[in-house]
């Protein structure tokens, strides 16, 4: 099938060269020309034949509403948007509803997967009507890992973003546990090679995990981590997640507790803050900050 791609950062552009892999036309446009196929949303939908899919990966917020805004005036009716981004699940309702004026479906997609999609392939949660889900399914399957898992509907508009807001809240907790522990391993003066401890657990333990395996990684870069500096930012979701459990009544204490120490880290040298900065490195791309 054929997918209009807005936004070709770290994410959108694996995620295009995955989808052609896949046997699909995609056409792409980014605000750097030196990545577009196109070089304007008009022209992207012009070259893509009815029903259109467009995917739009790009930052949450007034870039997202911006484009939704600009693909309501050039999209037909029976036509699909799909946010692809980080928006928050209250956002998505109100974009549904915008494009439903005019009708054209619209499906939410929480995509996790980081710089490893390509050739691992992304999870995807996603929310919206059966019918536009539909249309966007053969994309979804070229997307997600091989397998039966990794894919999943999660419910109406809203839900995919959701979803992917209490994983990456869950994904908070787990960092802040191995950042705990690592802290705690490095200060004793008995275990004498923390790195070959966390290389042990990656097998036969239960905490085993692809965030583990990201830990060594890291440390196998940087044994004791001694070039970053122990400061880790959060990605809005985390926030989201305590707020949402708020709303809920839902106590969330572990997810809570390791957003603050986020917040602690500005504060000072964190030496947790160093492993959660690594594998946020590791899996995302994001930026680290090096020791001055």
């Amino acid at each position: 099938m054929e997918l209009g791609l807005v936004g070709l950062g770290k994410m959108g552009g694996n995620m295009r060269e995955r989808i052609r892999r896949a046997g699909h036309t995609v056409i792409g446009y980014d605000r750097n020309p030196d990545l577009a196929d196109v070089h304007s949303l008009e022209e992207l939908v012009g070259k893509l034949k009815g029903p259109r899919v467009v995917w739009v990966m790009v930052p949450a917020g007034a870039a997202t509403q911006s484009t939704i805004d600009e693909l309501s005036e050039l999209l037909s009716p029976g036509d699909v948007v799909v946010d692809g981004g980080n928006s928050r699940w209250t956002d998505d309702e109100k974009h549904a509803a915008e494009l439903r004026e005019k009708g054209i479906g619209f499906v939410d997609c929480g995509v996790s997967g980081g710089v490893w999609g390509l050739e691992n392939g992304y999870a995807l949660m996603y929310g919206g009507d059966t019918e536009d889900v539909a249309k966007v399914q053969p994309i979804f399957d070229a997307l997600k890992p091989e397998g039966d898992f990794g894919s999943v509907h999660a419910g109406k508009v809203g839900a995919g973003h959701f979803a992917k807001m209490v994983h990456n809240g869950i994904e908070y907790a787990m960092m802040q546990a191995y950042a705990e522990g690592w802290e705690l391993l490095e200060k004793v003066d008995s275990v004498t090679d923390v790195r070959e401890v966390f290389r042990s657990w990656q097998e036969g333990t239960v905490i085993r995990s692809w965030l583990l395996d990201l830990a060594v990684n890291a440390l196998d870069e940087d044994e004791h981590l001694d070039r970053l500096r122990g400061f880790a930012q959060d990605s809005g979701e985390g926030r989201w997640t305590v707020e949402a459990a708020i709303d809920n009544a839902v106590p969330l204490p572990a997810i809570t507790a390791s957003l603050f120490a986020r917040f602690a880290s500005r504060q000072d040298d964190s030496p947790q803050m160093k492993m959660i900065a690594a594998l946020r490195n590791q899996f995302g791309g994001h930026a680290v900050e090096s020791k001055k």
